[in-house]
């Protein structure tokens, strides 16, 4: 059997807490052995949706908090307050290796802070990076950095893409994976200063398979499986994928319904169309983990429902099991020796 792992959930953050959050731990703990949650949050509350499902009672703890981080707090301030928060008591946890990784739908900017100042950096690593999974037309790609440097410089996101290249070959499974800078034209001399100073570097490596330069327009070709960029850019890349995917199926949807004609098509193509458009449903890809840090941080959306929670958790399963902070801390070592 497989090794257990322990993972904490943040009950009480997003929008759809706690309902949303305690269900999809549930399924999780009720689809695999190999785990063990802890959801940190508000005693009664939490309890109270536990009693709507029947699940295995000893893979399943509540470990009760009196504090709330909500999203609109200063993120710092909140995090040195509110010690007996539930976002800060399950990343003390992972800090003290009594969980293997946490998971949280709450204030981005609160994980962001937090666990950089309680679960700590891989030292070495100047850092860290959010790095959700997004789908493209073959699979999914790495989107990294999505949110936790704005303001990032070359040594960043070099560091970004050896930490995309160890967690695309361990977990997802792709060997030798692509990586791809985001810029605005294929060329070498193309791009801003960022850029035109990174993608030298990348070229140098030898740890990973560098492709070069990808236009924003490639990724949902699946042009590389690594797509490395500042947060800025990254997030704009996160958030007009998700928008633009939700008004395509929104119109598909409609177009299928329009007439009695189409709706007899759409009873012949539901089956197919269902399994292609579940593809680029992003909560089955699970959150955007916080690679870089000593122990696993994963933030899904802050409108996170059950499934995405669910596959959240299961994708900690994976990143422990390989160890990816291990293998990022051995190649940062090693890359520090060659210099």
């Amino acid at each position: 059997m497989s090794e257990i792992v322990r993972v904490v959930v943040d009950a009480m953050g997003g929008d759809n807490a706690p309902g949303e959050i305690v269900k999809g731990a549930v399924q999780a703990a009720s689809s695999r052995e190999d785990i063990h949650i802890v959801l940190t949050g508000l005693k009664e509350p939490v309890e109270q949706e536990l009693k709507k499902y029947q699940y295995p009672a000893d893979r399943i703890e509540v470990v009760p908090v009196t504090q709330v981080i909500e999203t609109a707090e200063p993120p710092v301030a909140a995090i040195r307050s509110k010690k007996d928060s539930s976002i800060v008591v399950g990343l003390t946890m992972v800090r003290r290796n009594e969980a293997d990784a946490f998971v949280s739908a709450g204030s981005t900017g609160a994980v962001l802070v937090g666990g950089q100042a309680i679960v700590g950096r891989i030292k070495g690593i100047e850092r860290p990076a959010l790095a959700p999974l997004i789908p493209t037309k073959d699979g999914v790609a790495l989107l990294i950095d999505c949110g936790a440097n704005v303001d990032a410089r070359s040594s960043h996101l070099v560091q970004f893409a050896k930490m995309g290249s160890i967690y695309m070959e361990h977990v997802v499974g792709i060997k030798s994976p692509r990586v791809g800078i985001v810029n605005i034209g294929a060329e070498e001399e193309k791009g801003n200063a960022l850029v035109k100073e990174t993608f030298p570097l990348l070229k140098e490596l030898d740890d990973i398979h560098f492709t070069g330069s990808i236009e924003a327009r490639e990724i949902p070709n699946g042009a590389c499986d690594v797509v490395v960029c500042e947060a800025f850019v990254g997030n704009v890349i996160l958030k007009l994928y998700e928008g633009l995917g939700a008004v395509l199926i929104q119109k598909i949807k409609g177009g299928l319904m329009a007439d009695l004609r189409t709706k007899l098509g759409a009873v012949l193509i539901k089956p197919a169309l269902k399994e292609t458009l579940k593809s680029f449903d992003a909560s089955q890809y699970g959150g955007a983990p916080m690679l870089g840090l000593k122990g696993l941080v994963v933030k899904t959306h802050g409108s996170a429902k059950a499934l995405e929670v669910e596959h959240s958790i299961y994708q900690c399963v994976e990143f422990t099991q390989q160890h990816i902070s291990e293998k990022i801390a051995r190649a940062i070592h090693k890359n520090e020796e060659n210099q």
